[in-house]
């Protein structure tokens, strides 16, 4: 038996499983790697909306990832929602401290509900100190909005440039995710900083369900824990999602949204 590639995931808990940490460990276990957590924060919520957050002290998210990288070898790492500038920055001094390698920061800062995720303060440590860590960050529009202070909307049209200013914020790499405008293809773009390829999956299902962005991200960094370029990690993520938002591969188990049925092979 090989053994599969450790990933790393520091984000919140989703009580639904829908979104966060457990979304992330279905979705690194359906790829092929060996997923491990650090939570940093306890939401209540299901598939209409969230209704409490409870934010974990920093000092505690420090020892979880203290007590992993003592014991794991890490190939890969997705962060998630951090919650306040405490925690931002526990964070930072623990990647800088272990070294940790394919840093994917999927930046949870707006709940799609509107509840604010990340904090004002937060959002300038993660924009100034933990951006510039990262090997891939992965925004939508929204959230890139928030990132450059850029006033919304974002077109597709300015896509390329959104893109490129987030990467001038230190990351290697900007997945710009453009899910939510309007057409038949989910359109994203992945900027370097010195070149950009267009990405495009035609849109399944008429709506968008629970998770796709944790999903999305986790499966990147998954890819490359297995040792994928970021190129050929980024598509293979994509072809990955748009499997799972396929309506066979859809689970309406709420009066919400969708769920993702994260496992390849769905149980007879």
């Amino acid at each position: 038996m090989q053994t599969p590639p450790v990933v790393l995931t520091i984000a919140g808990s989703d009580s639904s499983a829908g979104a966060g940490i457990q979304a992330d460990l279905k979705t690194f276990s359906a790829l092929g790697a060996y997923g491990i957590s650090a939570i940093t924060t306890i939401t209540a919520q299901n598939t209409q909306g969230i209704t409490a957050v409870h934010q974990l002290p920093a000092e505690i998210i420090q020892a979880q990832i203290d007590t992993l990288c003592s014991d794991f070898e890490i190939a890969a790492v997705k962060i998630g929602a951090l919650g306040d500038e405490a925690s931002v920055n526990a964070v930072i001094d623990a990647l800088k401290q272990h070294k940790l390698p394919n840093i994917v920061l999927d930046p949870v800062i707006i709940a799609s509900s509107g509840k604010r995720l990340l904090s004002l303060p937060a959002l300038a440590a993660l924009r100034e100190k933990l951006v510039p860590l990262t090997d891939l960050v992965t925004p939508n529009l929204d959230e890139a909005c928030a990132l450059i202070a850029h006033p919304p909307p974002i077109n597709r049209k300015m896509m390329p440039e959104v893109a490129r200013k987030i990467c001038a914020l230190g990351a290697k790499a900007c997945l710009l995710k453009g899910g939510h405008l309007s057409g038949e293809d989910a359109l994203d773009i992945l900027d370097t900083g010195q070149e950009h390829h267009f990405l495009s999956i035609k849109k399944e299902g008429h709506s968008s369900p629970h998770g796709t962005g944790c999903t999305l991200s986790s499966a990147i960094a998954a890819h490359l824990a297995l040792g994928y370029a970021l190129y050929d990690a980024v598509s293979l993520s994509k072809r990955y999602l748009s499997s799972r938002l396929k309506p066979g591969h859809r689970l309406i188990l709420g009066e919400g949204l969708d769920l993702l049925q994260h496992s390849k092979d769905l149980p007879k």
